[in-house]
């Protein structure tokens, strides 16, 4: 037997024994999806180092370690524990809490009913039945070429399902906090989160993921989003889990005509992480804004990969990611803008700037451009430096000692990607979580 059916051979374990619980059958499609899946991801296993996209971000510290894929009720904690997690007030942010991928119901704060916002637990029945979400989930394209989403296909077994219906504008921002606790076996959870806003719906999302003390666990997550004609997302992604946790997540966007998705990927913890975002800009004058920031140290591994496909006229992207890697740590950012041959008046800038802290750091950066169109305008570049000694010796001058110059040019490096969000309690709180990384002296205060 292959190394990858070893690595294989656990998840089939406990797919049996998921397989054999009554809860798992229904309903009938949902049962035969997950085999379906499964099928796929034991054919191909975990991605080979001589694959493309993977070729810097082995798979194997994943593959060596044991998770319990077996579903458990979700552990209980206090409330006072995920306060400093926590967007906002109760009373002016509806929450919804997963422990260790499982929804908890005490610990969310759903709030009074808003006309036209409907959230439901994927559990329920009725979510993976209606007429938008079920093609969704059943979609073969999405999960048959990765090996992430066929897993997460294959265990899912909670989730959400947000509709934001025609014309309704949610006036504060959604949160999906994501807990990981320590167990005495790690865990393995693969939540689905469906989200669809109708025509010129509009309406900001925090997903946070954090860790809790010594927590060693691994989360497998895939978003599927749709925007309808003239709708606005604005999407905080913030991943803040401990230093020994596993955190893979996919993002797959539909945008239709005049739709606009800002999204910010900021990556402060974890020991091996891999994003991977994609949007599809089908209709003329879809607009879209990546943002990301990556804050590693130690031996830490963060690979963030994106894809923005132009497939229609006069749409637009702005992609800036900027990365701070320190101690023997290792970034990888792989963005491509891929632009058809009708996405006429395509415009299109990317951009990736690191910042090397130490002579062990390792960054691997690859921006790409395809383009098939005439008459576009794109561009792309990546940068890898270290501090400006000028900037430092000024700094030094002034009477600020070494560290505490250094420390407040990477901030001012980290936080020029903040001031791009434009929600202010967004970029209130991926402040205060970025401010919770950095040395005290260092820290920048809100506006």
């Amino acid at each position: 037997m292959t190394e990858m059916s070893e690595a294989v051979r656990p998840y089939a374990d406990s797919f049996k024994r998921l397989d054999a619980l009554p809860q798992a059958q229904k309903p009938d499609w949902m049962a035969s999806l997950r085999r379906q899946a499964f099928a796929r991801f034991s054919e191909c296993g975990f991605p080979a180092a001589r694959a493309e996209d993977w070729k810097y971000t082995p798979t194997r510290p994943l593959e060596k370690r044991a998770f319990d894929l077996r579903p458990q009720e979700a552990a209980h904690i206090e409330r006072k524990a995920i306060e400093p997690m926590l967007l906002g007030p109760a009373t002016d942010v509806r929450v919804l809490v997963f422990i260790d991928g499982h929804y908890s119901a005490t610990l969310s704060e759903t709030g009074s009913a808003i006309s036209g916002l409907n959230i439901t637990s994927l559990d329920d029945p009725e979510a993976a039945t209606q007429t938008w979400s079920k093609p969704l989930l059943k979609s073969e394209s999405n999960w048959h070429s990765d090996t992430f989403t066929a897993l997460n296909t294959a265990f899912l077994n909670d989730g959400v399902v947000i509709e934001i219906e025609d014309g309704v504008k949610i006036d504060q921002p959604l949160q999906l906090l994501f807990v990981s606790t320590r167990q005495p076996q790690p865990v393995a959870c693969h939540p689905r989160i469906l989200l669809r806003l109708g025509k010129h719906a509009c309406a900001a999302l925090v997903e946070s993921w954090h860790g809790l003390a010594e927590a060693a666990n691994f989360s497998n997550s895939y978003i599927q989003i749709q925007l309808d004609e003239h709708a606005e997302l604005e999407h905080l992604r913030l991943q803040h889990e401990g230093p020994e946790e596993f955190h893979v997540s996919r993002v797959s966007v539909n945008q239709s005509k005049q739709s606009r998705y800002l999204v910010h990927t900021i990556n402060l913890g974890g020991r091996w992480v891999r994003n991977d975002i994609h949007t599809q800009l089908q209709a003329p004058e879809a607009e879209t804004l990546f943002n990301g920031l990556y804050l590693v140290g130690g031996r830490q591994h963060v690979d963030n990969h994106t894809r923005i496909d132009h497939l229609a006229p006069y749409t637009r992207s702005d992609e800036l990611y900027r990365g701070i890697i320190d101690g023997h740590a290792h970034a990888v950012f792989n963005g491509k803008v891929l632009v058809a041959d009708h996405a006429l008046k395509t415009d299109a800038a990317q951009a990736n700037n690191n910042l090397l802290l130490s002579r062990t750091a390792e960054i691997d950066t690859k921006p790409e451009l395809e383009i098939y169109a005439d008459d576009v305008k794109c561009s792309h570049g990546a940068t890898i430096g270290q501090l400006d000694e000028q900037a430092l010796f000024y700094l030094r001058s002034r009477g600020i000692d070494l560290e505490s110059a250094r420390g407040i040019l990477t901030s001012a490096f980290a936080f020029a990607v903040l001031d791009r969000i434009a929600a202010p309690a967004l970029r209130n709180y991926a402040r205060s979580q970025l401010n919770s990384r950095l040395p005290q002296s260092t820290r920048m205060e809100s506006p």
